[in-house]
């Protein structure tokens, strides 16, 4: 469903991804680890299109190079198709939880009514749907994640990409929301790659990709 082909990338001089060809298989739940530097944060950009590789590089999804698609069409493409999570969650201080996670499907298109429908059966499914009027402010981290979560679903997505999701979480709600991720992989069928250190998470994955100094060095399906 989503490969990568011949990715470099280079910030000045100083070449983070060496040769990365890849593909992430449908429905699976994706580990990569590897030790800080190895260039994994820099890989999940560039799946999800935040960041461009090197002139040659490719970002296939179901065969169509994302990469050379006009910046229009590429933001809707990724707002359709790709949900992020990142290691603080990121939400909006000034918007509610229930705004915050809806905010994605305004930006796509979708009517108030529907963005705000789909928001709050997702906030309701990760047991926040009492916090749903509370802004970030007012809630733990491990439910500002939760949220964060919420908001990387609401379109819908094929592929949600993570980028160290447990990293900022107490031992309780790390075990919580790697738990999450298992339960939508069975439930809705989508496909997660999250770049991780939580060994607990990577041993349970369906796929371990493992990295160092800019290149792939192994990988492990179960």
């Amino acid at each position: 469903m989503l490969s990568a082909r011949g990715i470099y990338k280079k910030f000045g001089t100083l070449e983070v991804l060496k040769g990365i060809d890849l593909d992430i298989a449908d429905g699976r739940v994706t580990a990569v680890v590897g030790p800080s530097g190895a260039g994994k944060t820099t890989l999940l950009h560039i799946l999800g299109t935040l960041s461009m590789p090197e002139p040659g590089g490719k970002v296939l999804y179901d065969g169509v190079d994302v990469t050379s698609l006009a910046d229009k069409r590429l933001s809707a493409f990724r707002n359709a198709n790709i949900g992020f999570v990142f290691q603080f969650h990121q939400l909006l201080p000034e918007f509610t939880l229930l705004e915050n996670v809806a905010l994605p499907a305004l930006i796509g298109g979708k009517s108030r009514r529907e963005a705000f429908d789909t928001a709050a059966r997702l906030l309701d499914r990760l047991g926040l749907i009492g916090r749903s009027t509370h802004r970030p402010s007012e809630l733990s981290g491990g439910e500002c994640q939760r949220a964060a979560v919420a908001r990387a679903l609401v379109n819908g997505p094929r592929v949600v990409l993570a980028d160290e999701p447990t990293g900022s979480l107490d031992s309780a709600n790390r075990v919580s929301l790697h738990k999450l991720f298992f339960d939508l992989r069975d439930e809705t069928g989508t496909t997660f790659v999250i770049v991780t250190h939580d060994e607990s998470l990577a041993s349970d994955s369906d796929t371990i990709i493992r990295m160092a100094d800019g290149k792939i060095v192994g990988i492990e399906n179960k």
